[in-house]
């Protein structure tokens, strides 16, 4: 660290007092414009997160909503919270999926409105964390189109952090040729589809693997991305991305068993990372040969 001097008085002159650096000591060490651009990307952000993190529940108020014995006095006490008066407009009875869903509208709201004001890195990082949602979407609006359903009705039961600009296009997809064109070339997710499934797969028998496949695809590519960041990006994602990997890897051996799924192709849905990757993934057991 830097530290200034100050001179004593001339019985003293001698010696000199250690004093801690003032910002404007800082300013002057500091490179040419070095401050001025301190955090001009992620501040405005940065900001915005600490306001919601503020807005947080706390335990207090989950102990008041536990002696709530209706629903109105839960909207009550949600009133005089960060969530304020958002369902002020919805007419008595309330319903629980009323709740859910202008808790779900909230939470978009929010998260669009920081997406908004990123910058990159930033954008491209919460861009992966809708992709998930993206992944289901669209799993739901394949197995529409193979059930010839009208995908304008599927895209209401669509999760909202999962919808993009192009999720109209899918809509006037008759069939499954139509919309694997549709998602190969419009859709955020066609890095992951064009190399993982093809045309042929898009069949009923096989839709969990391709949700699967998209999974697998999708948490490698994010794990990949937090790796070029570092920092505390990667120190905090890495574990989370890691469980997540794990956790995805029994499910797949869990829902294999009785069912005609090769272990050569379970494998081929794990994903290359986790406390299980490879030894543990290996070490899972086949699946039993069907009856």
């Amino acid at each position: 660290s830097v530290f200034r001097t100050q001179a004593v008085p001339q019985t003293s002159r001698n010696t000199t007092l250690l004093y801690p650096p003032t910002f404007s000591d800082q300013l002057t060490n500091m490179a040419p414009g070095g401050m001025l651009a301190f955090n001009v990307n992620d501040g405005y952000p940065e900001a915005i997160l600490r306001g919601y993190r503020s807005g947080i529940l706390s335990s207090a108020d989950y102990v008041n909503l536990c002696q709530c014995e209706t629903l109105e006095d839960l909207r009550m006490h949600l009133s005089s919270t960060d969530y304020g008066n958002f369902l002020q407009n919805e007419p008595a009875p309330l319903a629980t999926a009323t709740i859910a869903e202008h808790c779900t509208k909230k939470l978009v709201d929010e998260f669009r409105a920081l997406h908004t004001q990123a910058a990159e890195p930033l954008a491209t990082f919460l861009d992966y964390l809708t992709y998930p949602y993206m992944i289901d979407n669209l799993i739901l609006l394949i197995t529409g189109t193979l059930h010839q359903r009208d995908l304008s009705e599927l895209i209401d039961k669509c999760h909202p952090l999962g919808l993009f600009e192009s999720m109209a296009s899918l809509c006037i997809a008759s069939t499954p040729e139509k919309l694997y064109r549709e998602i190969v070339i419009d859709t955020p997710l066609a890095p992951f589809f064009a190399d993982c499934v093809s045309l042929e797969d898009i069949t009923d028998l096989n839709i969990e693997i391709i949700r699967n496949t998209l999974y697998k695809s999708y948490l490698e590519a994010f794990a990949a991305l937090c790796a070029r960041l570092g920092g505390t990006t990667a120190d905090v994602m890495a574990p989370i991305l890691e469980f997540e990997a794990d956790r995805r890897a029994i499910n797949i051996t869990l829902n294999s068993i009785h069912t005609s799924l090769s272990r050569q192709t379970r494998e081929s849905l794990f994903p290359a990372l986790g406390d299980l990757f490879p030894e543990g993934q290996m070490r899972l057991p086949p699946p039993p040969a069907p009856p």
